[in-house]
């Protein structure tokens, strides 16, 4: 009897242990994590993730969370031995997240997050094509888990977003999204990612500023509407003060859209305190900003993101912009030391550091006019780089190369400042002048023409200024301006 009642309470506990179920619970103190490390405050988000742990050792949402770490700390800082002591949690965390009860539509949601997540990582780390399958992968399950759950709202945030950028792929790589079945359009990307964040529904509320994170970029990049990218974000008060993310993303935004003192602003405003992380590319983004307003301390940000950034995107341009800073200063030893640097580090993934490499090849410097002038409408300085270059007219300038710049910066000028006829003769000269030349004058010059038309309302227009832009070849940026005129030309089409 004795063995009988040991066998006997031996097995119920067999069974009450077999029986335990892992969980997806993301509970109050899991979004208490997520939102911390959705703020950059991840030591703060690691602490709670390790209560949930011990709290429920069943949950499976404090390991998906924890991928949101890696992710911030290795695509932002791309430090190689961080990312080789880290690639290994992949794998364990799709493993526990595939343990989980597939009746749950985090089953299939936390893999898909976690593959799109790594294959972001793997761009940075330069294994493309494995990234590619990555997203590829990530998209199928999202769409799988949409299939099974249709009102399980999360997953419209990363499709929609997607869907969103698939739509702008240039025709020579259409090939690849083709054999890889993804298939996109800019309107019903965006307008799935709408009703995540229209929607009141609990679970969507959770996941709402990181759906403002995708919108933000979509908004500017892809829509190209980037007064209703600046109304969205005054609407919804995005606390860049508390919200480091939010602050870099406002900066990195400001800086593709000539509002330097804005950018500015927001990273300097924010909190600073030791709760957050330390993200390199913040120095970059400021030393960019600050240089466009000629700012002195522009080269303090610079020479400390090259000196302790170990990834290789923005490298080339950074010391580019470091050797600009320096050669408008007079000092043309430092100068020419960091523009020596550009062929030696960094990586050419970017236009922006294709560009930088360039010029350091070239061997010449460029015109300090011009340079001063563009750095000032960069940052969005209108009035003053305008006054810089009124002082000359294109004859005063030696080479065809500065005769075109020169015409190009007043055309973005007047453009920046609504005058929009005089733009378009400028843009419309650039064109007829530099449409065969490795510049990227023309080209940029057809894509602004399709934006104004775009604005105006002339679809015919626009339609051929973005065609001109696409139909231009062998000049820098090509992969950057080819794909904003292709979003344009679907802008047109209503795709």
């Amino acid at each position: 009897m004795r063995f009988l009642f040991i066998f006997t309470l031996f097995f119920s506990i067999s069974v009450n242990v077999s029986a335990r179920q892992k969980s997806y619970d993301f509970n109050a103190r899991c979004q208490q994590a997520y939102d911390a490390v959705m703020q950059l405050r991840l030591n703060a988000g690691k602490a709670l993730l390790e209560e949930e742990k011990r709290a429920n050792p069943d949950n499976l949402i404090p390991y998906f969370i924890e991928n949101y770490i890696d992710f911030f700390t290795l695509f932002f800082n791309e430090d190689p031995a961080q990312y080789a002591r880290q690639r290994k949690f992949r794998t364990t965390r799709l493993d526990l997240m595939a343990s989980g009860p597939k009746e749950s539509p985090y089953h299939l949601y936390t893999q898909a997050v976690i593959k799109f997540q790594w294959a972001m990582v793997k761009v940075k780390f330069g294994e493309k094509w494995d990234a590619t399958w990555e997203i590829r992968k990530a998209y199928m399950t999202l769409r799988d888990n949409q299939k099974k759950f249709p009102q399980f709202l999360p997953n419209n945030m990363i499709i929609g977003s997607m869907q969103t950028v698939f739509g702008t792929i240039p025709e020579g790589y259409k090939w690849i999204t083709n054999i890889l079945g993804l298939r996109g359009s800019i309107r019903q990307g965006m307008q799935t990612l709408q009703t995540v964040i229209d929607s009141n529904d609990p679970i969507a509320l959770i996941f709402r500023e990181e759906s403002y994170y995708y919108y933000c970029y979509l908004k500017l990049f892809i829509e190209n509407k980037p007064e209703q990218l600046w109304q969205f974000i005054r609407q919804k008060q995005l606390d860049t003060h508390n919200n480091y993310l939010f602050a870099l993303m406002v900066a990195n935004l400001s800086l593709n859209n000539q509002k330097a003192e804005q950018g500015i602003r927001a990273l300097t405003e924010r909190n600073r305190t030791a709760d957050y992380a330390t993200i390199h590319y913040h120095d970059y983004v400021m030393g960019l900003l600050k240089l466009e307003r000629q700012d002195d301390d522009a080269i303090f940000y610079l020479e400390r993101f090259v000196r302790e950034f170990k990834g290789k995107f923005y490298v080339k341009e950074a010391l580019q912009r470091l050797s600009w800073a320096y050669y408008l200063k007079g000092d043309m030893a430092a100068a020419s030391k960091y523009r020596a640097l550009i062929a030696q580090r960094g990586n050419l993934e970017t236009d922006a550091d294709k560009q930088a490499q360039k010029e350091a090849k070239k061997g010449t410097w460029p015109n300090s006019l011009l340079l001063r002038a563009r750095l000032m409408s960069d940052g969005g300085f209108y009035q003053p780089a305008l006054n810089l270059l009124l002082t000359k007219r294109a004859n005063d300038f030696a080479t065809l190369e500065e005769k075109l710049e020169y015409a190009y910066r007043l055309g973005r000028i007047y453009d920046e400042m609504g005058q929009d006829s005089t733009a378009i003769g400028l843009y419309e000269a650039t064109i007829r002048i530099g449409s065969n030349r490795p510049e990227y004058y023309a080209a940029r010059s057809a894509l602004q023409m399709g934006y104004i038309y775009e604005k105006k309302g002339d679809k015919a227009k626009a339609r051929h200024a973005f065609q001109t832009c696409i139909d231009m070849e062998g000049h820098d940026y090509k992969n950057s301006l080819d794909q904003r005129a292709k979003a344009g030309l679907l802008r047109l089409e209503g795709k």
